[in-house]
């Protein structure tokens, strides 16, 4: 690149050139100068609005947009007309499910819209209790302002299934929730039945997100926990996971056999859960069995990345994020202190935020992680490399660098 060139971050035009099973390119085209380079990475920015189907609602945005928060294609130079950067993340003719999406601010949302951002065709799976509400408020509109991608559009949901993860299939559910009227209206929400909704109405998917944790003893000590509560935290917290992949797999395309990094929308099936520090560290509060069931979690991760990467050549990992205050998290209790810790202590002393980990979970799925299999990516602003909270009054000598 020649010397006169003065460093910048382009967001670069796309024009489409091939066309993917009745998907619709709609190109775009933002600058960003180096003063917003702290604001680039908190989100991503795709050239292109993919969907296959008609969505649960459409809509519309402005021809002229300025974006000044994310970019997926960043190239140096200022020229506008230079070709496509050398390593996007491109997801388009992509399409992903994503299990345990409930509301607007937790994790699972976070990575819907980063897929969606980079141009992959949206599924959820919500659990059946929460279903009608969350269906409720995607009508009404009350998600509109947390469903604007950085292109200033709104994320489109092709489908939201009910779901509840921790019944395999219809054999194994019990009378009592049967019956149960928060059930009442829903049918075909088992794992094995979710995934033969979608084969039927889609024929398959390419990327399979776990965001599903659930303990009814959370806030028991281990010591105090039943064995009912640990096996209902291990149930939906760790063996979710298989059961979803083992359900899936057969309808996740697969990957290429090619050992050239390649950006072809044929390359390859990616798995993404879920984890969280209690795996391997103890976290006075996180009790019930859930440590042990991100433990278990990981585990699998390894065990699964061996197993799904052998027979469907599909890639599993995991994501160890740090502390968010969303609302399944509050029902621990202490989140509020557990994120006040982390900007103490972590090496990056600010607030983790969702689409961190959704950007985290974006480059997962796409091809610039083809190598990347049976992984615990730690997004957490480097509080897992600590091995003691720096803001114990035993270091208040000695001089360590703080934002504060």
């Amino acid at each position: 690149m020649g010397t006169t060139t003065t460093p910048c971050m382009h967001l670069v035009r796309v024009e489409p050139g091939m066309s993917f099973s009745r998907r619709t390119f709609m190109p775009s085209k933002a600058n960003f100068g180096a003063e917003s380079k702290v604001e680039i990475w908190k989100r991503l920015k795709s050239s292109s609005h993919v969907s296959s189907r008609q969505p649960i609602f459409q809509s519309f945005s402005s021809d002229t947009i300025k974006v000044n928060k994310a970019v997926t294609r960043a190239m140096s130079g200022a020229a506008h007309n230079d070709p496509v950067s050398k390593l996007p993340i491109d997801l388009r003719g992509k399409r992903a499910f994503i299990a345990g999406v409930a509301d607007d601010n937790g994790y699972g949302w976070a990575i819907a819209k980063s897929l969606a951002a980079a141009g992959a065709e949206i599924l959820v799976g919500t659990w059946v209790p929460a279903l009608n509400i969350f269906e409720s408020s995607l009508r009404r509109g009350k998600f509109d302002e947390s469903r604007k991608l950085p292109d200033g559009s709104l994320m489109e949901i092709a489908k939201v299934y009910p779901l509840d993860a921790v019944f395999d299939n219809p054999e194994a559910v019990p009378e009592d929730i049967k019956t149960n009227k928060r059930y009442a209206g829903a049918s075909k929400w088992t794992v094995q039945e979710v995934a033969e909704t979608v084969k039927q109405e889609f024929g398959s998917i390419d990327i399979l997100v776990h965001s599903l944790a659930n303990g009814p003893e959370v806030s028991k000590p281990l010591l105090e926990t039943s064995r009912n509560g640990y096996l209902a935290a291990i149930s939906a917290s760790s063996y979710s996971f298989i059961s979803l992949l083992r359900h899936f797999a057969p309808i996740i395309n697969p990957g290429t056999k090619s050992y050239k990094l390649s950006f072809s929308l044929n390359s390859g099936g990616a798995t993404i859960s879920l984890t969280y520090i209690a795996s391997e560290r103890t976290i006075p509060g996180y009790g019930g069995g859930m440590s042990s069931a991100k433990a278990a979690l990981e585990s699998d991760t390894r065990v699964l990345a061996f197993e799904a990467g052998r027979k469907h050549k599909i890639r599993v990992n995991t994501i160890s994020a740090g502390p968010l205050r969303s609302r399944a998290a509050k029902a621990i209790g202490f989140i509020d202190m557990m994120i006040d810790y982390s900007s103490a202590n972590a090496p990056l002393q600010k607030e983790l935020s969702a689409e961190e980990v959704g950007n985290a979970a974006a480059f997962l799925a796409s091809p610039l992680a083809s190598a990347i299999t049976g992984t615990v990516l730690y997004v957490d602003n480097g509080l897992h490399s600590m091995g003691v909270g720096v803001d114990s009054p035993i270091f208040e000598n000695l001089d360590i660098p703080s934002n504060n």
